[in-house]
């Protein structure tokens, strides 16, 4: 089809190739597709996978790459409009729910996702539309706390890369290592949000550039989806000790329209009490 629409979306050309046969160890009926293509000015989606149809709507499981000319046109084209402005890069991973291949059920939601953008900035936007987009963008912490870096999310999000592996399980997407950065500063997530429950446990770490040197040093690690934050850090303060004076830590949790925002001791220095009580407890 040249113009395939789905929920009045108009989604561009579609190929799609699959066969119909008998399922596992000849139970039900299954779709083997090894062929779904979505293509537009904005986007190209190709998947391969299967749609299991034992009782009721059956199970989805797709192997997918998403590559994104413009993150922002792409999500005006699927309904959310000035959530996110330019945006290149890719999506890849494998995901499965219970269900339609067209109706996503996000409860039984189970997957991977890798991600890879540049060039982009998030827009205030309101907290009804792309909620789950809202809560990477951070636009709502400069409301709940007087942070230190109040100008870098107050308009908006300005970032050069996003890099970053999250798994889903049951709907609820975890990450130890996205790292996003921007102008004036690199900010790193880890933990989860739950995207049924709109809610988020997260730990937030801002490095602003110093100089320089900082920004070469942060840009380098920050293209690398797989390196943790860990090593990120230990990386980071290894060849430019002073921007660990300059790094502040955060505690985000609680529903995504009302986040609680804590601001955390030192990496350092949160290690240190742990280790001294913990001793404290041996010596009792």
């Amino acid at each position: 089809a040249e113009n395939f629409e789905l929920f009045n979306k108009k989604l561009g050309q579609l190929e799609l190739a699959a066969v119909n046969q008998l399922g596992a160890q000849g139970v039900g009926r299954e779709w083997q597709i090894s062929k779904l293509l979505l293509k537009n000015a904005d986007a190209e989606f190709n998947a391969s996978g299967k749609w299991e149809s034992l009782t009721g709507d059956g199970r989805t499981q797709l192997n997918y790459v998403l590559d994104i000319n413009n993150s922002g046109k792409l999500l005006e084209r699927l309904g959310f409009a000035d959530v996110l402005r330019g945006g290149r890069g890719k999506l890849e991973g494998e995901v499965h729910w219970n269900g339609l291949p067209f109706s996503m059920d996000i409860p039984s939601m189970n997957g991977s996702i890798k991600m890879v953008l540049s060039s982009g900035q998030f827009l205030k936007v309101d907290p009804g539309a792309a909620k789950l987009l809202g809560v990477l963008s951070l636009q709502s912490l400069p409301r709940r706390l007087t942070l230190d870096f109040r100008d870098v999310f107050s308009d908006g999000f300005a970032f050069d890369s996003i890099a970053g592996i999250a798994q889903i399980q049951q709907g609820v997407a975890k990450t130890d290592n996205l790292k996003m950065l921007g102008v004036n500063a690199t900010v790193l997530l880890q933990g989860n949000a739950d995207i049924v429950k709109e809610s988020q446990d997260l730990h937030v770490t801002v490095i602003p550039v110093v100089n320089v040197g900082t920004a070469s040093v942060l840009y380098g690690l920050a293209v690398n989806p797989v390196i943790g934050l860990g090593t990120f850090l230990a990386q980071v303060f290894l060849r430019e000790p002073l921007s660990k004076a300059f790094t502040f830590e955060y505690k985000v949790s609680g529903s995504w329209k009302e986040p609680t925002v804590t601001k955390l001791e030192g990496r350092d220095s949160a290690q240190s009490n742990n280790k001294a009580a913990s001793k404290s407890s041996e010596s009792r």
